[in-house]
């Protein structure tokens, strides 16, 4: 799947799902762009010391899940067929999207070699009525191009939200939709539900 190859592409450089690590009661007062900072400095400095895959699951599980719409961002992956699917359909959809995507991203982190990046997040100019943004940041390593890596952000009562990571001008949410498509016109929402579900099974006993 490409959206997974961007996961991990994002993963490697240090970028999805690296929003977590501050408080729920923090992050909702934080601008978008001070949140992204913050955590992925603290991110940074984590990885560095620790790159256990079971230590970085149980981060991004505890820390992550709270700071990305995972609703949004699978409605947005299925496209058109999540209007067709039931409100089950829609929660079991959501729930495996959502532990593929930290599966897939603590798996890559874990295995990164990279310990020398630096993040530049680009500073957002934010209007009072403003409920969406994208943060863009650039991931510097030495000896290698930047790889520039956006966060599109909307507004909610807790706070702002990632509903989807824009790797390199490729959007994560919109990779996954082809095949995600393509299997849902083989098998039904169920059988794609069955197929991540598997996947997820396989990414938990590697």
């Amino acid at each position: 799947m490409k959206g997974k190859r961007i996961v991990n592409r994002a993963a490697r450089h240090l970028g999805l799902l690296a929003l977590g690590a501050v408080f729920a009661a923090q992050a909702a007062d934080m601008a978008p762009d001070a949140l992204v900072k913050s955590t992925v400095d603290e991110v940074l400095s984590v990885i560095k010391q620790n790159k256990d895959k079971q230590t970085l699951h149980d981060l991004a599980e505890k820390r992550v899940v709270q700071h990305f719409d995972f609703q949004a961002m699978t409605r947005l992956a299925i496209g058109r067929p999540w209007r067709d699917a039931s409100p089950t359909q829609q929660k079991a959809l959501e729930n495996a999207f959502r532990s593929l995507l930290v599966s897939t991203y603590t798996t890559a982190l874990s295995q990164s070699t990279n310990t020398n990046q630096t993040v530049e997040v680009k500073p957002v100019q934010i209007k009072p009525s403003q409920d969406d943004v994208t943060v863009k940041t650039l991931v510097k390593e030495p000896g290698r191009q930047p790889i520039t890596i956006d966060y599109r952000m909307s507004k909610e009562s807790s706070g702002w939200k990632v509903y989807d990571v824009v790797v390199e001008n490729l959007s994560l949410v919109t990779n996954y939709r082809s095949s995600f498509n393509a299997e849902i016109n083989r098998n039904g929402i169920d059988g794609l539900i069955k197929l991540l579900e598997a996947k997820n099974k396989q990414l938990a006993e590697t």
